[in-house]
């Protein structure tokens, strides 16, 4: 790449100048100017000494790597960013608060160190899962790589040498051949049938000749440039280089996917947005009992403790695994439906898409031809163009139809390929270019109709001569030999097919009803036959035209010497026999997943690099274009009337062709998306696909992007989530990419929308579940503050709630099935449908937790008064209860209690407010199941929830009963009647919040919904 090239731009003028479209003349400059620039020479190539300024000057031919990221950099992004962030304070805070104890008491409580650990390895444990996600860009430059050949014929001083790849220069005069990758960018010299394969640049899946004329001020579209890692398919080729390395076309796609930065996703500003809220409530209930606790007169090491355990309290130390855990759960689902997840948070980005911006072949389309429609006799016939199912409505038992079949079958070089007889035919593989390998296949089932197949027809027409399709005549014509005891058994046949107005042209009449008849120039056959062809081409379909004639048997008799040189017998004069039309035919199930998304509020955009006419006519067979909407061509069409004079403002639908949008300024492409509900983007380049993606994010839109070439790369880099092909995708759209569709098929994105918008609302559920159990664990610390009472509650039983009994249920949360209405709701607002919220913590925090922490203090209260203290005798008793060296405490009845006996009855008041956390937890996972639904409407099918409803009550009574943990974790067992207070409160919070859901359906929108309901509630459907 030159040294005077863009290396030397900053980050954004290098982005600004990628994003342009490529603007070059070296297709149109003539070829004294263009050897005058390139100082070279079209015979001998570069001298040597030109050769090694020039590369000096320019250095090698190869794409330069990006700026890499330190691998320990990446780890510790992972290991403290985002949700981990807030588990560390909480960690470090433990500590502190650890150190401070130490450094006051002789033998310290150890409660603060184990938190502190337990935080520690959590996040250390999740850090370490996260970093093992790839990383994108230095794996998308190692695919680019892969596509850089390894060497190339050069001519340099006239002498022809074969030399690595990289050591090419501008004006480099190379020679290649079918076979070869493109070492660089060239302008075409000479060339004999050359054709190259451009789909990883254009997403043209045929084979493009190449010849040494310019075609089109388009340099990606004329014909005389050839572009770098791009395949040649057959002929050879002499060229010259006039672009190298990163200026190349590829190398500047390249550049510009490794550059495009990852923004955040959606599931990613959620989590900052929720830890903004919990640190805030923790911090401000931090600070005001630090501030009681002066007031209470405490001293200020007692408060420093004081402040941090009531924040680090705050910390749901379960969440984090609880959230990676449910996108993991989801992203398995996802995989056994076709849709293999490369990065856990895009599972969620899916379901909150609002735009999705679809490539067209092999994603709406079946990627393979088929012959949709035929004519013949006046009147347009379906085909087949679905396995399995029967469309068509022609019959070969009809004599035109009969004799259509058998030129489509005679003049054909296709081939089925062997060992498949268990296929449909229309999924077999071919031998032969897309269009033959469509007419064997529609004409196999109509032989096979007639009890015989395409092989023996051949057989028995036995092949003479053939003239090959060129670009120049634009038709193919074959001579057979008629089987014998036919009616033409002495007689030649000439077939031939091609360009519909080429072949008419050839003929004088045409086949109607079995029967001859003449057409001359002004007859009304061919104004009939210009109709069809018209409508058929209006359907984006690609026509071919076909005719036969019956060669005299006394001048072409058996053994006549055929010549395709110079041609010895007749070619005009035919007899047309009919037309056939072919499409790359959409997917079955794309029009249904299309109209699922349109119900859904998402918004489908085709952007593709065919043609118009043909992408407005699958964007209309799939819905992309309803059939009330109108583009300005139909208007114009209509009317009467040029397009020029029709507002695009007035219509729904727009079809815009890349070389419009390229004259288009930022602002004309905003109104353009806010005009116009159903857009097709046609013929675009790769940076234009950028373009559309960056229009739709400025508009507030979450995009998805499908691609699979290498052209799509960048836009799918860009996008909120891209998705690439796994069965046709290259390696580098894969790479981009932040999902896979291993079935290559649209509707798969639709099955991953509704999971992604699951995964919300279930996440939703799980983390309000979570939060609540906070206050219980909160309000023992306050109350312990401010009232002076023994600790009713423990740090080591706080984590059995957090990383024990609570992880099971929360995470069941993830099975919930999905509300009948999730595919029928608008997609969620990012500003304002959150996470977390504050209607989300007024419930969580102020409603179901107030009353589990009822339960907590009731059950603490009834055992203490069990034992001798009154609720009035341990209000301010916990100095004298703290205090190592002060044996006799008495309670309510005068007895002494001395520093171990109390110990034991605080530690068994820790286990009973635990067990009663884990009792109302029972109702709160319940109440969780839906935001709005009545339990007895979702039922209780979620047998792994039930399941963790079981096992997070053994598990309490495993902690309980087991013996040794009184010693270990200061767990003590309980009495059974001390398992049952907090049962009506368990009642209690399920029958509340039945009524709450009561409320909420019978007065939709009323205050309860207001002050009470969390966002999802809107989402869900009433009760019929």
């Amino acid at each position: 790449m030159g040294k005077d090239g863009f290396k030397k731009m900053d980050k954004k003028e290098n982005m600004d100048d990628l994003k342009k479209e490529l603007d070059m003349d070296w297709h149109r400059i003539s070829w004294d100017e263009l050897c005058k620039r390139l100082e070279t020479n079209t015979s001998t190539g570069l001298t040597k000494a030109k050769y090694a300024e020039i590369f000096e000057r320019e250095g090698p031919n190869q794409l330069t790597p990006p700026k890499t990221t330190p691998e320990w950099i990446k780890f510790c992004k992972q290991l403290f960013g985002g949700f981990s962030t807030l588990l560390w304070i909480g960690a470090i805070l433990c500590y502190f608060a650890y150190g401070i104890q130490a450094s006051k008491y002789v033998d310290p409580a150890e409660d603060n160190l184990y938190l502190g650990a337990v935080l520690t390895f959590v996040v250390v444990v999740t850090g370490i899962f996260a970093y093992y996600q790839e990383a994108k860009s230095a794996a998308i430059m190692d695919s680019f790589k892969k596509m850089v050949p390894q060497s190339a014929t050069v001519i340099r001083d006239g002498d022809t040498t074969v030399v690595d790849a990289k050591l090419l220069t501008l004006g480099d005069v190379i020679e290649i051949k079918g076979g070869d990758k493109m070492p660089a960018d060239v302008r075409i010299i000479q060339c004999s049938s050359f054709k190259v394969d451009n789909s990883s640049l254009t997403g043209e899946s045929e084979p493009q000749s190449r010849n040494a004329e310019c075609t089109d001020d388009n340099p990606i579209e004329t014909k005389n440039l050839a572009f770098f890692s791009t395949n040649a398919c057959e002929g050879t080729c002499k060229a010259v280089v006039i672009s190298c390395g990163d200026n190349t076309v590829m190398g500047r796609i390249a550049s510009l996917a490794s550059s495009l930065g990852n923004d955040q996703t959606p599931i990613a500003i959620e989590i900052e947005h929720f830890i903004h809220i919990i640190s805030g409530v923790a911090v401000f209930l931090g600070v005001s009992f630090f501030i009681l606790a002066f007031i209470l007169k405490y001293q200020w090491l007692e408060a420093v403790v004081f402040l941090i355990g009531i924040i680090v309290a705050n910390v749901p130390e379960g969440l984090l695994a609880t959230v990676t855990v449910c996108l993991t759960l989801t992203a398995k689902r996802m995989a056994k439906k076709n849709c293999l997840v490369k990065n856990l948070e895009a599972v969620e980005t899916l379901g909150s898409t609002s735009t999705i911006c679809s490539d067209k072949t092999g994603t709406l389309t079946q990627n393979r031809m088929t012959v949709a429609h035929v004519w013949y006799d006046m009147k347009i016939l379906k085909g087949d163009t679905v396995p399995g199912k029967k469309d068509r409505e022609f019959d070969i038992n009809e004599p035109t139809c009969a004799g259509l079949i058998r030129i489509a079958s005679l003049c054909n070089r296709a081939i089925f390929l062997s060992g498949q007889d268990d296929k449909d035919i229309l999924m077999k593989n071919c031998q032969g270019d897309a269009s033959e390998s469509a007419l064997l296949k529609a004409v196999e089932i109509a032989w096979n109709d007639a009890g015989t197949n395409t092989k023996d027809v051949r057989e028995k027409h036995k092949k003479v001569i053939e003239i090959p399709f060129n670009s120049t005549n634009k038709y193919q014509v074959s001579v057979h030999e008629m089987p014998a005891g036919g009616e033409h058994e002495d007689q030649h046949l000439l077939v031939m097919k091609g360009a519909p107005e080429r072949i008419l042209d050839r003929c004088t009449s045409i086949l109607i009803d079995g029967e001859i008849k003449d057409m001359p120039a002004d007859s009304e056959d061919r104004a009939k036959f210009n109709a069809a062809y018209m409508e058929l081409g209006g359907m984006g379909e690609r026509v071919l035209g076909f005719c036969h004639t019956y060669l005299d048997a006394k001048e072409y008799p058996k053994g006549y010497a055929f010549d395709n040189e110079n041609i010895n017998f007749p070619l005009e004069g035919l007899t047309f026999v009919g037309l056939m039309a072919m499409i790359d035919p959409p997917r079955a199930n794309v029009p249904e997943a299309v109209a699922k998304c349109k119900s859904a509020g998402i918004k489908v955009i085709m952007v593709t690099g065919d043609h118009p006419i043909t992408a407005a006519a699958i964007a209309k067979n799939v819905g992309i274009i309803s059939p009330e909407s109108k583009t300005v061509d139909d208007v114009a069409k209509d009317m009467g009337i040029p397009v020029e004079e029709v507002d695009p403002n007035q219509v729904n639908a727009a079809v815009l062709h890349g070389s419009k949008l390229k004259e288009m300024s930022a602002e004309e492409l905003d109104q353009l998306l806010e005009n116009h509900q159903e857009i097709v983007f046609a013929r675009t380049s790769p940076q234009q696909k950028l373009i559309i993606v960056e229009a739709f994010q400025r508009a507030g839109q979450i995009v998805a992007v499908t691609g699979d070439g290498v052209n799509d790369s960048p836009a799918l880099k860009k996008a909120d989530i891209g998705i690439a092909m796994g069965i046709a995708g290259s390696d580098v759209s894969k790479e981009a990419a932040d999902m896979i569709l291993l079935d290559d098929n649209f509707a798969s994105i639709v099955t991953g929308v509704e999971e992604g918008r699951l995964i919300f609302d279930n996440l939703k559920k799980s983390i309000a579940y979570t939060l609540t159990s906070n206050i219980p664990e909160i309000s023992p610390f306050l109350f312990f503050i401010v009232l002076s009472i023994p600790l009713p509650l423990g740090t080591v039983t706080i984590l059995f709630i957090d990383l024990g009994t609570d992880l099971w249920p929360a995470i069941s949360l993830a099975y919930e099935k999905a509300e009948s209405d999730i595919m029928l709701r608008a997609p969620r607002d990012p500003l304002q449908d959150r996470l977390v919220n504050e209607r989300l913590i007024s419930v969580s925090y102020g409603q179901i937790g107030m009353i589990q922490a009822s339960a907590g203090f009731f059950v603490y209260f009834v055992i203490m008064a069990e034992n001798g203290f009154r609720p009035s005798k341990l209000l301010g008793i916990r100095k004298d209860w703290d205090n190592i060296h002060y044996e006799s405490v008495e309670d309510s009845y005068g007895q002494e209690w001395s520093y171990a006996d109390r110990k034991i009855l605080e530690y068994t008041c820790h286990s009973a407010f635990f067990v009663s956390i884990v009792i109302v937890q029972w109702a709160d996972v319940i109440i969780c199941k839906t935001r709005k639904l009545s339990v007895f409407t979702q039922g209780m099918n979620n047998w792994v929830l039930n399941t963790g409803i079981i096992f997070e009550t053994l598990l309490a009574a495993f902690m309980c009963y087991t013996p040794g943990l009184d010693k270990a974790l200061r767990v003590y067992p309980l009495l059974f009647w001390w398992w049952l207070p907090a049962l009506p409160f368990s009642l209690t919070i399920w029958l509340y919040d039945e009524g709450r859901r009561w409320l909420l359906r019978k007065y939709p929108g009323g205050w309860v919904k207001k002050e009470k309901s969390t966002d999802c509630d809107s989402a869900l459907i009433p009760l019929l």
